[in-house]
């Protein structure tokens, strides 16, 4: 039972991770002709175009995404329920799918942010992918490097964000219960 619950639970985690990749893409108005944007744009655009017409994005904010995003959680907490709980308690999936939400987003920046280091050590060259990771942690690592700037050529700001992020996470969950 556990092994499916693994299954469903990661089948709507990757997507719900890439939806929020085109919500921050947009967000930080990222190269939309990189091969990574557009494979997450035609990855996603099945679900959120048609929620464009109802849902139009205000302020350069691509409010379908979000709201993509939540119904992703939403529907993941309820088919997770239904399926292994035995039960469906709609305000229970609702706050777990917003609490699914803001997981994957931390989840997901923790991401970028270690395969942006990796990248950074390996990569020779132009490299499309770490140029659309160093376009989406750019705008979060620049402020900490005025305040810790590179230590002869090494670069600290990703690890204070990810000490920052996990701290975070850990004072949001301590803050539900």
């Amino acid at each position: 039972m556990n092994a499916m619950q693994f299954l469903v639970g990661i089948v709507f985690d990757l997507f719900l991770m890439v939806v929020l990749l085109r919500f921050w893409l947009q967000l930080v108005k990222a190269d939309f002709y990189n091969p990574l944007s557009q494979a997450v744009v035609k990855a996603t655009s099945f679900a959120v175009n048609p929620l464009r017409k109802i849902i139009p994005g205000v302020g350069g904010l691509d409010l379908a995404s979000l709201v993509l995003a939540f119904i992703i959680g939403f529907a993941k907490m309820a088919t997770l329920m239904a399926l292994f709980g035995g039960y469906f308690d709609a305000l229970g999936a609702l706050v777990g799918g917003a609490i699914t939400v803001v997981k994957e987003a931390f989840s997901l920046v923790f991401w970028i942010l270690i395969i942006r280091a990796i990248l950074s050590w390996v990569a020779q060259g132009y490299n499309p992918v770490a140029a659309v990771f160093e376009q989406l942690t750019e705008p979060m690592l620049r402020p900490i490097r005025k305040v810790i700037p590179p230590l002869g050529g090494l670069d600290l700001s990703i690890l204070v964000l990810i000490i920052g992020m996990q701290f975070l996470q850990i004072l949001m969950m301590d803050l539900l219960r």
